[in-house]
This record gives C-alpha cells, sequence and structure tokens, in this order.
C-alpha cells in the first residue's frame, strides 16, 4: 500500500519525495520551491497531454469509420486526401534545419553499436555502461561466430584450434582497422612483435621485416614501454581498438606476437530504458530506477554479484589512460554515454497525485525525475554528458504536436531546475505511423533539440496494424517484413534525416537484433544497418556490442550515408509508405494462419508470464524452437495486434485462440522448468488460468480496443494485481 505525504498542493508517494528530497540536497536547492513548480508544470500541462490523448483516438474513430466504409486497400489518392483532411497527414514544413548544440562526439559525430537495457536490474545497468569497450577474442571464442562444429567445438577447457580459429579473425580484424605499409602482403597475421619507435608503429613480421601503419595516424598511444608496450591502441573510422600484449598470458604465451586480446571499443551509447523493457508499474518500481539513474550520472552505482562460489562488487568502468605518440597523455572514455528513456503520452502514474486526488501522467513525472537525477553529470564533471546536455528518448509520440508538447515539458523541466534552455536534448522514435508519415513535421517540432531518431519493426508494424485495424485482415508477420511499406519507411528515415541536417548534431539509428544466442547470423546480417546510412543499430548484450562494432570499421556509415541518400529515388514516397499490407486472396492459408497463431500465442506467454508474475521486462523468451528471442513490449504490441485483427475479421475465432493459447501453456511452462520462481500458467491444476495467462487472452481478445493497440493499460492492470496477491 502506497504512502502520500503532502507537497505543495500534491500528494506524492513515499518513495518518491525520499528520492527528490535526497536529489535537491544534495544540490543545495530549496525543496518548497521545487514541489510549487512540480505541481504547475503538472496542472498546466496535464491537461494538453490529455487533449493530445483526446486527438489521438478522434483521429482513430475517423480512420475506422473510413475503412469500415470501404474495406480493403484503399485507392491512394483518396486516401492520402482522406488523412489531409482529418489532419492525420500535417503540412509538410518546408526546409528543416536541425540546430541542436551541445551534442557529446559519440552521438552527433561517431558511429557504434546502441545497448537498450532495463535501468531496474542495477546489474544489466552497469555491465551495459562498461560495453564502451569489449574482448574481441572472449566475444569470438563464446559464441557461435566462431563455428562450434567439429574440431572447433568450445568444449568443458580450453579448445587450443578454437582459439587458434579465434586469433586468426583477430588479425584479419586488425588488418582493417590498421593495414601495414608497404607490399600487399603485409599483414598482422604475420606478426611476431609490436614495438613503439620515434612516435610510430613498428610491427616485426615473419621473416624478420618491419612495417609501420599505411596510416601512421591510426596509432592513438600505449602503456608500458615503448619498446616492449603492453598495450596499443589504435583509431579507425573515429572507433578504437586496443591491442593487448603479455607473453606470460594464457593466450599472449602461446602468440607469435604475445597478443593476449584485442579489446575494442563497440557500445559507443547505451539507451537506459525506463519504458518497453521494464515492469514499472508504480511509484516504488519508478524510485528505484530514478535512483539507479541518478547512480548512473554520478558514476557510483554499483552491485554486488555472486557467481563461482565468490562475491565481489561491479562498478562502473574508469577512464582509459594511454602514452600518446609524442610522450604526452591521451584519455579515452571508459563507458558508455547513456540516454534515458523515458514514457511515451500515454499513461497516468501513481506517484504523484493531483489536487484532486488523481493520478498525473507518467511522462512528466520521468521528465522532471530524471532530469533531477542527471544534475549529478550537468552539475559535476561531465563525464556522462561529455558536454552540458542531457538525452531523453521519448518513445510512441504522434506526430509534430506531440512532438513540440515534449519541447516544451523539457523547456518548463529545465525552468524548475534551474537548467541552461536546451540542456534536455530529445531522441524521437519514429515507431508509430502517424510520425513516420510527418517526419520531417516531427523533427522540425523539435529541431533544437534532438538528438536522436531511429525506426523499430515491431512497435510501428503494431501501430501500422492497429491504424488500419478495420481495412482487412493483415499478412502474416514474415510477409509483412517484406511489403513495400516497410524498406521505404526504413529508408525515408535515413533520408528525411539527413536532409533535416541531422548530421553532426544526432545520431540516425536503426531497430534491435533480438536473436542474441545467434551472433554469427547477426554478423552477416547486421551490417546492413552501417550500409543503410545508420550511425547506430541496437544490440541485446554487450558481447553482441563487440561484435556488431566489427561493422563499422568494415564500411563506414557516414560514407553510406551520404551514398544513400545520392541515390534516393525522386518523387514523394509517401503514397508507398501509406499502402496497408492486408492479405490478398490466397495468402492467409489454413498452414500460414496455424503456424502464425501458433508462434503468436507461444510468444505472448512467454513474455507475459514473466512480466505479470515476476516484474521482468525484457528477457531471452524461447520461441517455439526454442530459439532465445530477446524481447520487450513491441514483441508483444506486434503479435497481439495481429492476432486481434485476424478475430476481428474472422481469420480464427475465439475459440481457437483458447485452444492454441491453452496449448502454448505447457509448452511455456516447459521452458521455464528451471526457474524456481515460476508459476504455472494454468495452475497447478491445469486449469486455473493464473493473472499472466489472463492478461495473454486480453491482450488478444481485447487488442482492437486498446488505445493504438499499446499493451501497457492491461499489463500495468494486472501487473499491479500480482504484486497486491504477492503482498
Amino acid at each position: 500500500m502506497t504512502t502520500y505525504v503532502s507537497r505543495a498542493d500534491l500528494s506524492v508517494a513515499e518513495p518518491i519525495v525520499a528520492f527528490a528530497e535526497e536529489s535537491l540536497d544534495r544540490h543545495r536547492l530549496d525543496a518548497a520551491t521545487f514541489w510549487t513548480g512540480v505541481s504547475a508544470i503538472v496542472h498546466d500541462l496535464a491537461p494538453r497531454n490529455a487533449a493530445l490523448l483526446r486527438t489521438r483516438e478522434e483521429l482513430q474513430t475517423q480512420i475506422d469509420a473510413f475503412h469500415q466504409a470501404q474495406p480493403g486497400v484503399p485507392d491512394p489518392a483518396a486516401y492520402r486526401a482522406f488523412l489531409t483532411e482529418i489532419g492525420y497527414l500535417a503540412p509538410e514544413p518546408g526546409a528543416v534545419r536541425v540546430t541542436t548544440e551541445n551534442v557529446a562526439p559519440e552521438i552527433a559525430q561517431l558511429a557504434g553499436p546502441q545497448l537498450v537495457v532495463p535501468i531496474l536490474n542495477a546489474r544489466f545497468a552497469i555491465n551495459a555502461v562498461n560495453a564502451r569497450w569489449g574482448s574481441l577474442y572472449d566475444a569470438l571464442y563464446g559464441t557461435d561466430a566462431i563455428s562450434q562444429e567439429g574440431a572447433l567445438a568450445p568444449g568443458a577447457s580450453y579448445n587450443p584450434e578454437r582459439g587458434a580459429a579465434v586469433i586468426a579473425r583477430g588479425r584479419e580484424f586488425l588488418d582493417t582497422v590498421a593495414p601495414l605499409a608497404g607490399s600487399g602482403t603485409a599483414s598482422h597475421a604475420g606478426s611476431t612483435g609490436y614495438a613503439i619507435q620515434d612516435g610510430a608503429l613498428v610491427v616485426t613480421l615473419a621473416d624478420g621485416a618491419t612495417a609501420g601503419l599505411a596510416d601512421p595516424a591510426a596509432l592513438v598511444g600505449y602503456t608500458g614501454a615503448a619498446e616492449a608496450p603492453e598495450t596499443i591502441v589504435l583509431v579507425h573510422h573515429g572507433i578504437h581498438a586496443e591491442i593487448v600484449i603479455d607473453r606470460s598470458g594464457t593466450i599472449g604465451a602461446s602468440d607469435s606476437a604475445g597478443v593476449q586480446d584485442i579489446v575494442i571499443e563497440a557500445a559507443l551509447t547505451t539507451i537506459m530504458d525506463l519504458e518497453d523493457s521494464v515492469a514499472a508499474v508504480d511509484a516504488e518500481d519508478k524510485a528505484l530506477g530514478y535512483r539507479n539513474w541518478r547512480g548512473l550520472m554520478a558514476g557510483t552505482l554499483t552491485e554486488e554479484i555472486s557467481k563461482g562460489g565468490k562475491t565481489f562488487t561491479r562498478r562502473m568502468a574508469a577512464d582509459r589512460v594511454y602514452t600518446a605518440p609524442d610522450g604526452g597523455t591521451v584519455t579515452l572514455p571508459g563507458r558508455s554515454v547513456l540516454f534515458v528513456r523515458n514514457v511515451g503520452h500515454l499513461m497516468l502514474g501513481d506517484s504523484i497525485l493531483d489536487r484532486d486526488g488523481a493520478e498525473t501522467p507518467e511522462g512528466i513525472i520521468d521528465a522532471i525525475m530524471t532530469a533531477l537525477g542527471s544534475l549529478e553529470d550537468l552539475r559535476g564533471d561531465l563525464a556522462n554528458s561529455r558536454t552540458p546536455s542531457m538525452y531523453i528518448v521519448k518513445p510512441k509520440m504522434h506526430g509534430p504536436d506531440e512532438a513540440a508538447f515534449t519541447a516544451e515539458l523539457f523547456g518548463r523541466v529545465e525552468e524548475l531546475l534551474g537548467l541552461p534552455a536546451l540542456t534536455l536534448k530529445v531522441g524521437i522514435m519514429d515507431e508509430e505511423r502517424r510520425t513516420s508519415a510527418n517526419l520531417a513535421a516531427s523533427i522540425a517540432a523539435a529541431a533544437d533539440r534532438v538528438a536522436f531518431i531511429n525506426t523499430g519493426f515491431l512497435d510501428r508494424t503494431g501501430d501500422e496494424i492497429h491504424t488500419s485495424m478495420h481495412a482487412g485482415p493483415f499478412l502474416s508477420k514474415d510477409a509483412i517484413r517484406t511489403a513495400p511499406w516497410l524498406g521505404t519507411y526504413e529508408a525515408r528515415n535515413v533520408i528525411i534525416g539527413v536532409a533535416s541536417g541531422l548530421d553532426g548534431h544526432a545520431q540516425i539509428g536503426k531497430g534491435m537484433w533480438a536473436m542474441p544466442d545467434l551472433m554469427a547470423a547477426m554478423l552477416e546480417q547486421k551490417i546492413g544497418h552501417v550500409r543503410a546510412g545508420a550511425s547506430t543499430a541496437w544490440v541485446p548484450s554487450p558481447t553482441a556490442a563487440t561484435l556488431h562494432a566489427i561493422h563499422y570499421h568494415q564500411a563506414d556509415a557516414f560514407a553510406a550515408r551520404a551514398e544513400v541518400t545520392a541515390a534516393a529515388p525522386a518523387g514523394d514516397s509517401l503514397d508507398t509508405l501509406l499502402q496497408i499490407p492486408l492479405a490478398g486472396d490466397g495468402e492467409l492459408d489454413a498452414e500460414t494462419v496455424a503456424a502464425e497463431l501458433e508462434n503468436s500465442a507461444q510468444s505472448i506467454l512467454g513474455y507475459v508470464v514473466r512480466w505479470i508474475d515476476q516484474g521482468i521486462g525484457c528477457s531471452k523468451v524461447p520461441d517455439l524452437r526454442d530459439v532465445a528471442l530477446m524481447e520487450d513490449r513491441a514483441t508483444l504490441r506486434i503479435s497481439a495486434q495481429l492476432l486481434a485483427n485476424w478475430l476481428l475479421h474472422g481469420v480464427i475465432t475465439e475459440a481457437e485462440i483458447d485452444a492454441a493459447l491453452t496449448r502454448c501453456a505447457a509448452i511455456v511452462d516447459r521452458q521455464n522448468a528451471s526457474d524456481p520462481l515460476y508459476e504455472q500458467l494454468l495452475g497447478a491444476d491445469g486449469a486455473t488460468p493464473g493473472l499472466a495467462f489472463t492478461a495473454a487472452r486480453r491482450l488478444i481478445v481485447e487488442g482492437a480496443a486498446q488505445p493504438s493497440g499499446y499493451t501497457e493499460p492491461l499489463l500495468h492492470e494486472l501487473r499491479r494485481a500480482k504484486k497486491a496477491e504477492q503482498a
């Protein structure tokens, strides 16, 4: 039971008061003035927030009526005219020029992987912060990036043949990052020694000859003695790689040049998530997230870890210091630059109640409290921000009016905390259809704050389905991936972002690789994000970040971006973006429908059971083939919305949904059998649905009625009920 205390004319949950007033005290800010300011923001902006949500509902009602009157794929010209008439399509803004200033180089100028991590889990958060640097040898040896078959199988102890394959791949990587001067045969593969002579790297080759770097400026620094360095750090495409030399080390002792490891710069940036990957449903959950964020901004967050029978404290990494080639000192950041993802505009939360005792918009409270936590960095040494800025990703905005509202909210928070104007930067997630269709206008609405845009198949497709729910039955998820609108969506994001002047001011990102155990496939496929012109793309783990970093050496993201935009087709791509991926005759045969129903039912149950029963918002969820997929609410949204659409149009029946959920409950129970905290979906008797099973069913059968197809309202309701049961 949450206890509230009075602050100004608000009722504030005790955990939130404790967090806020500790923070205020640390920065000698007056609490009474703060709470009066919070009240003013809430009472001024909450009604505007509600009005934006009413606009969403009004537009959706008109779109539903349009499709009910004329089902099927609409005539493009008539459809576009209709969307313009009702205000769904905003006027084009003309030339848009982003002017965001004081953005960290990792965001504005460099390209590299990005992690997304649930902020309620301190261990995951610290691991992600420290994933700025990762061992290439560990990432290759410990995953299927190197074949795990035959003589290369990992085994119970170190496999020298596998190790040799890893070392060979490492030398190939060095040839990409720091090619040697001289003949085309000069290669790190033949190296027997590394030294620094007269400020230059000298590599001794197998035949006794020596070679320098093709680009001497690639040498950044070293540690140890110049004639026998312990580490050598190189730079390529703006990002770094470190050769670790230890002839007495486990690997270095048998390596011709004593190379013990290659450590590469990996997760340049990380999103600490308060949204889709967490199950934060009340003030207690939110306060934990805010405290963890404050600890990250202060550099003090720690976590006690038990591993192998030992307990140790995991801390945030320090910066890395090297001797420069000229004898000076070079310092490189040791930690990933952090964004925080606040929630969107939809949900109300119980952290603060207004003067009438009503819950207040969760997104407004997130902005205030995460900015308060960021004072540790902004009033400190700027260890995270590098420049006097805070980076907030704002998800699930619908079009330019909502982006403008976010910019206004951030301005009010700056005034509240005495921060300079435009300190709070915004990441616009291009994951809702109305934002995609109005992307330039959405960027223009926050042109002096934008530090990030990105795309995401799952949420974007979930909104695609919900927006056109009444047009007809949609294709299966796999078929939607090949529909024309999706490629146009991905390309437009980059093209419009570049045309709006994001280069040098902001990231352009792409979505998640969802299979954390399939790294060989990721290495084959995810380079496509770099070649598409994205300066970042999401990965599910520090190991994946290390491997994905290879792609940013193999391809220059900014050169690729220039090629993509130069080759952009002339004409208007909006009509293609607005093509609804409905199923045609014969495309939803019985086999396709049955497979999609089973796969979706199993994935929904597998995710929801952890969310509702254990409060786990992101985890590896096995699919029907027992392949682990990194799931969050976006996965849930697309699956639930597709089945809701098929139910609405008679492709499947409610009885078939119930049968599929019942069958898949047994599968999910088996997949979680080793979890001591797991509760069976249908109870010990196999016939009594628990709250998790109920949540999964309601997400489907009530999916058409959920606002924008979002999962939060039902999940929050039932997670709160579960917490009450467990209290």
